[in-house]
């Protein structure tokens, strides 16, 4: 009997140590090293040997040699999803869907495999739930089923077995965490599983042209659970997010292959599934019956989208020896930083004041283009003065009080003249040449100018 060899596998890099240790010598992360059991002679068996090697020809070839072809897709029936993954779902690509538990996951998958079975060959893998869950949820959304093939396995050798003889186009693996190589002894799960499956799926989806979903688990901190290698091996990696309680669901990549990064796809949760929305803006708009203070209307840029986004501050007095800075949806230290330019160049201080911040509806603005907005904000409500609900405002504020343009400017002001907009504070170098209808664009070069607008 071959002698059993135990290694540690960092889960985060995916490195492979003798003896155990508090720390990973190649990426450094603190107790991410689990250990596995690996049979050496098992793993180079002739039964892996179908599933090896990579697709494409061999042998080198010169770059201007290579012939160019354009990436298949079809669509997945869902508008906003196809919009995540760049225009539809690309032939033999494999696409990773992390988001926490009872999200929409499976829902959103089982909805979109029924749409593409009315023209292509699908399979539905479930390794946590029984096909009669997944037949009685079909029910429960009102979705027809019957030209979809259930299959109710975790061995990833069997899944691949069934999977090749049929010519599937579509695949879908729920969840990546519960199928197992039996090449491993480790349990389903383990670092060395998740990494093994994922790289047999992987080559089989570009050896046969068909495009593989995988569900992730994610762990407390939002990540997806597993090798980090594992997001390397894939070519889309999208999280689903929704804040708890709410209807709305936000699916975001964070890596694509096939089309723009951090591009967003938004759907509300119903009683029949999940439906795309048409208008993404107005679910982030709050609508007061007048102006209040403290509110302000930005337009941020997701992917190749442009949203309106309201931000909203709150400034109070400060009865602690340090002052609180809590945001939403901001970056709290750019928040700190904003504060100390506000202060140093128009001359207004907030050092005894509590500031909370937050984007409306529990979207994440990561661009600068939020900082004009966010001072907007803080000023209107420190100041308690309200400002015209037909205002717009975006752009970047330097350390020197400048404020910088910001990418697609004239798409952002189309965006908000789209929905009635008639007020416009933004950065000189982004004025359309042209202007924009009856919308008044007032330019600034410093925040100082930009102030005084809100003041006028």
């Amino acid at each position: 009997m071959a002698k059993i060899k135990k290694n540690y596998v960092c889960r985060e890099c995916g490195s492979i140590a003798q003896k155990w240790a508090g720390q990973c010598l190649d990426c450094e992360a603190w107790n991410t090293l689990e250990e596995i059991a690996i049979l050496p002679e098992v793993i180079m068996s002739a039964k892996l040997a179908g599933y090896s090697g990579t697709a494409g020809a061999c042998g080198v070839q010169r770059l201007v040699d290579i012939r160019k072809e354009e990436h298949m897709r079809f669509l997945t029936g869902l508008s906003e999803l196809d919009r995540v993954l760049g225009g539809g779902l690309v032939i033999g690509s494999v696409v990773l869907i992390g988001g926490d538990p009872g999200i929409g996951k499976s829902t959103i998958l089982l909805q979109t495999m029924i749409n593409l079975s009315l023209q292509q060959k699908v399979l539905y893998v479930t390794g946590e739930e029984s096909p009669s869950q997944i037949a009685l949820r079909a029910e429960r959304l009102g979705l027809n089923g019957d030209r979809v093939d259930l299959l109710a396995e975790t061995s990833i050798e069997k899944i691949l077995q069934i999977a090749e003889p049929l010519k599937i186009d579509v695949m879908v693996i729920d969840s990546i965490q519960t199928v197992f190589t039996e090449h491993l002894s480790s349990a389903p799960g383990n670092v060395s599983q998740v990494r093994e499956s994922a790289a047999l799926l992987t080559r089989f989806a570009k050896r046969t042209n068909t495009a593989v979903f995988l569900v992730g688990h994610v762990t407390k901190d939002g990540s997806i659970a597993g090798p980090r290698v594992l997001e390397h091996m894939v070519d889309s990696v999208l999280y689903f997010e929704g804040e708890t309680g709410s209807r709305f669901r936000i699916m975001r990549a964070y890596k694509n292959r096939f089309g723009a990064v951090n591009e967003i796809g938004i759907f509300a949760m119903t009683e029949k599934g999940l439906k795309e929305i048409n208008n993404p803006s107005a679910i982030f708009l709050s609508r007061h019956d007048k102006p209040v203070a403290g509110s302000v209307i930005m337009v941020t840029r997701e992917g190749t989208r442009p949203l309106l986004i309201e931000i909203q501050s709150l400034v109070d007095q400060s009865f602690g020896n340090f002052p609180r800075r809590v945001t939403l949806g901001v970056e709290q230290n750019r928040l700190t930083m904003l504060l100390a330019v506000l202060h140093r160049h128009v001359g207004i201080a907030m050092n005894d004041q509590d500031v909370y911040v937050n984007a409306v509806g529990g979207v994440k603005v990561g661009e600068t283009a939020s900082d004009l907005a966010v001072l907007a904000s803080v000023y209107s409500s420190f100041k308690d003065i309200t400002l015209p609900t037909d205002l717009i405002i975006f752009g970047e504020v330097g350390l020197a009080g400048e404020v910088r343009p910001v990418p697609y400017g004239e798409d952002r002001l189309n965006e908000a003249f789209k929905h009635g907009f008639k007020r416009a504070i933004v950065p000189k170098a982004n004025v359309p040449k042209h202007g924009l209808g009856d919308m008044q664009i007032i330019a600034v070069t410093r925040l100082a100018e930009a102030i005084e607008a809100l003041r006028n």
